[in-house]
């Protein structure tokens, strides 16, 4: 009887399958040429150099590729590494501190027979609130609160001076985009940074050293509240032992990243990347916390070879694939539903506020960009209004119209959207 049975099941699940085989064969035929459209785009967008990769983030599908293994220069999606790295190592409601300490003793009259030292924490963020809310939508590290604390440690006169204490990172301004050196495209790095590295809170010009404006700043403000202190200011490391009078807190590490990728703001991924360096690597350089975000995307089974944390150097570079497999390895991550959320919904937020208007992509995918001479890239996930998520990366190496390449990349993820 049980052989019978299983007989009857094998005939009927074989009736089934040949009944299906045309319905299969349509859904392999319009996956197949949704595929060669993308990748016709793709060329016509960024030449043949150009990569691609779309797959289902629940099964791990591929849906479409081209040259997907090839590594090629990120550019700002370099970003993607750099913030998983820093929400996964340090959590999402992570704050940075910026101290003020003191060495000597405060006498009765109010006198602080020493001097103040304002130590950087990293801080990106860190500024006066007529540089932020101007530049930064209101998201800052307000400097000047530290006057009000001085006053309540019951300090009224500093016979000393306020040094400032940049020590946490190396002194090198730039990224190897620039020799290190000072450009026009992010301002300088410092473990004292102030105002994203300006002169001023009107962003005029850059300053050669942050953590000076930064203690020339708070001079003028703790003069301004009544105590008594030399304008004279110096850099310095705050000795062992200095006690505290005060310290900042700067916005979570969530909102600082959600700035970083929907703006695709440069110093900010610099900064975090000298952090990640000063925190859970060899010290507060670009390299050091290069390899920390190396070695946290082999941890979660890709790769990528980074050089600085914002992409603005060429040798930043990964293939389609390993920013695929990045994407879908950070949904089972504790701070997963954040990284996400920190991407520009398109359509409506930073850099992809004008794009993929008109297509299913619009309000449907939390995105990427990338862009530096000859390449454009948009990676990210799709939520589709059947309820499948999908990841895709786009790397475009051989651009020649930025325009036509957006274009060709808002196909591409609206083909996506409505997969």
């Amino acid at each position: 009887m049980l052989v019978r049975e299983m007989r009857r099941t094998t005939l009927v699940l074989a009736a089934l399958c040949v009944a299906l085989i045309p319905l299969c064969a349509a859904a392999s035929a319009a996956a197949s040429s949704l595929c060669d459209t993308m990748r016709n785009e793709l060329a016509a967008g960024g030449g043949p150099d150009s990569g691609l990769l779309v797959v289902e983030a629940e099964s791990g599908n591929v849906v479409c590729g081209k040259d997907a293994e090839t590594a090629r220069p990120l550019a700002s999606n370099m970003k993607l590494f750099t913030t998983s790295t820093a929400l996964s190592r340090f959590g999402t409601d992570y704050r940075i501190q910026t101290r003020l300490l003191r060495d000597g003793r405060i006498d009765s009259h109010g006198v602080l027979h020493g001097s103040l030292y304002l130590v950087g924490g990293g801080d990106p963020a860190l500024g006066v609130p007529a540089f932020y809310n101007r530049y930064h939508g209101g998201l800052g590290t307000n400097l000047l609160l530290l006057k009000r604390q001085v006053r309540q440690a019951g300090i009224k006169r500093v016979t000393g001076r306020l040094y400032a204490d940049d020590t946490i990172f190396d002194r090198l301004r730039g990224v190897a985009y620039s020799h290190y050196g000072l450009t026009g495209e992010i301002g300088p790095l410092s473990g004292l940074d102030f105002d994203s590295g300006y002169t001023t809170p009107s962003a005029t010009a850059f300053a050669s050293d942050p953590a000076k404006v930064a203690a020339a700043t708070l001079v003028r403000a703790l003069r301004g509240a009544g105590v008594r202190i030399t304008r004279t200011i110096a850099l310095g490391k705050a000795p062992q032992g200095a006690k505290k009078v005060g310290v900042l807190l700067s916005p979570t590490l969530n909102r600082i990243v959600d700035f970083a990728d929907v703006n695709s703001y440069n110093f900010f991924a610099e900064m975090l990347i000298k952090l990640l360096g000063a925190s859970f690597g060899g010290g507060g350089t670009t390299a050091a916390g290069a390899t920390v975000v190396e070695q946290f995307a082999q941890s979660l089974g890709t790769g990528v070879h980074a050089v600085d944390g914002s992409g603005l150097t060429r040798g930043n570079r990964a293939s389609p694939q390993q920013v695929v497999t990045l994407l879908r390895a950070m949904q089972s991550q504790p701070v997963g539903e954040q990284f996400i959320q920190d991407l520009a919904l398109a359509g409506e937020e930073g850099t992809v506020a004008d794009r993929m208007h008109g297509t299913a992509a619009y309000g449907r995918c939390r995105t990427k960009t990338g862009t530096i001479n000859s390449v454009s890239n948009l990676s990210g996930y799709c939520f589709n209004t059947d309820g499948k998520v999908m990841i895709f990366s786009i790397l475009m190496a051989g651009v020649t119209d930025l325009e036509l390449a957006h274009l060709e990349q808002d196909r591409i993820a609206g083909a996506v959207a409505a997969y």
